[in-house]
């Protein structure tokens, strides 16, 4: 039987499913390098972290005013990205049988910073997919993290109340988005120290201990 204390588990998914963080990094100075802006960008990843591309684009369109869209710094940025990741598939080890597990106990989905098509890439990677009945992105929301938005419509679609669900994060922003929605937050170690995940419930460094307190 199901934990009784949660109905749904709710995955980030970059930093927690894919390791993605130093690849969003080098998918976003390989296009500033091909701008011009390869050394003069100004951009500081780390103030970043958890939140959605378009927070950087917005942040270096008022530093810089390219001749370029947002849409079409995002379509590039996000192209890009497709291609490292089809290339390296950087599912982190010991993921997939997590999912797998948890899956048969709870209702899963996924609210990322990330858009669609990014999605729908990483999940189609070591069959994933079917694990996950909803998938919400910064697209589907009015506000990113750190916002509450993208958890509330998750929980939402999978008819859980927010208190009934968990998420598993490892941004500061993501866990300060999934406590502003009422869930517990587990953050995992994978992209940032312990010490900056202090405000999540629980704070682990691998998905062994994940299982642990979820099945």
């Amino acid at each position: 039987m199901p934990s009784p204390k949660f109905s749904a588990v709710i995955f980030d998914m970059d930093g927690v499913i894919i390791d993605s963080e130093p690849r969003h990094e080098r998918a976003f100075l390989d296009v500033f390098e091909q701008m011009g802006y390869g050394q003069t960008h100004g951009i500081q990843f780390e103030h970043y972290l958890g939140r959605s591309d378009r927070a950087v684009w917005l942040d270096f369109i008022a530093k810089h005013n390219p001749k370029w869209t947002l849409d079409e710094l995002t379509a590039w940025k996000q192209n890009h990205l497709i291609e490292i990741i089809r290339r390296e598939q950087p599912i982190f080890d010991g993921l997939p049988e997590l999912v797998a597990k948890l899956a048969r106990r709870y209702r899963l989905a996924v609210a990322s910073g990330s858009v669609h098509p990014v999605i729908e890439e990483v999940l189609a990677m070591k069959s994933l997919r079917q694990f996950f009945p909803v998938v919400v992105s910064v697209q589907d929301v009015a506000h990113g993290k750190p916002a509450p938005d993208i958890f509330l419509r998750a929980a939402q679609l999978l008819g859980v109340a927010p208190a009934m669900c968990c998420v598993i994060e490892d941004s500061a922003a993501g866990v300060t988005a999934a406590r502003a929605a009422g869930m517990t937050a587990i953050a995992i170690t994978n992209t940032l120290p312990a010490e900056k995940l202090t405000h999540a419930n629980h704070v682990v460094r691998a998905y062994e201990e994940i299982e642990r307190l979820l099945a």
